[in-house]
């Protein structure tokens, strides 16, 4: 998600797809390519399984693909992670049917679990994100705060990396 995508819009709703590799089916001269062979027999997936080289690459071309009328303007996603935005409340339901729409046109379920409907703020990729835009998660603040002095490389390695995920929000932090 580019900058903050999500500044000015009042209402979110957050969204996950249910074993999102899974949904995508394989294109049918491909599907030999994934065989296998147990005790029982020879078998092949007929849907995209986990692991594969090109999944997440696959996955992120067809959401792609699916909201490519909606992405910027009432839509985010990156990989099964969706976010549909409205710029205000009264409006978010037209933006949600015109989502569930393209859901239901691919066959793509979600896992209810994890979707969180018409709220003015929640997480999505690890940040936080509302109305004024996109904020630390306040979970990865606490990690840094309680995190000991580095003593060893791979302690080093740790706040470098919690670092690099909050330097957006840090001012000067290259400095």
């Amino acid at each position: 998600m580019g900058g903050d995508a999500t500044a000015g819009h009042e209402t979110l709703s957050f969204m996950d797809a249910y074993s999102g590799y899974n949904q995508i089916k394989m294109h049918k001269p491909d599907e030999e390519k994934t065989a296998f062979t147990t005790d029982q027999g020879f078998y092949y997936y007929t849907n995209m399984p986990f692991g594969l080289k090109n999944a997440g690459a696959t996955y992120q071309r067809l959401v792609n693909k699916m909201f490519a009328r909606q992405i910027g303007r009432n839509m985010e996603v990156y990989v099964d992670d969706m976010l549909t935005k409205s710029i205000t409340a009264d409006r978010h339901t037209d933006d949600l049917r015109e989502t569930f729409n393209v859901l239901v046109k691919y066959g793509i379920k979600l896992n209810p679990a994890k979707c969180v409907f018409s709220v003015p703020s929640g997480r999505f990729l690890r940040y936080q994100v509302h109305q004024r835009g996109i904020e630390v998660n306040p979970e990865k603040i606490q990690a840094l705060a309680k995190m000991v002095s580095p003593r060893t490389l791979k302690d080093v390695q740790r706040l470098t990396g919690c670092l690099a995920s909050l330097s957006r929000f840090i001012a000067k932090s290259t400095d």
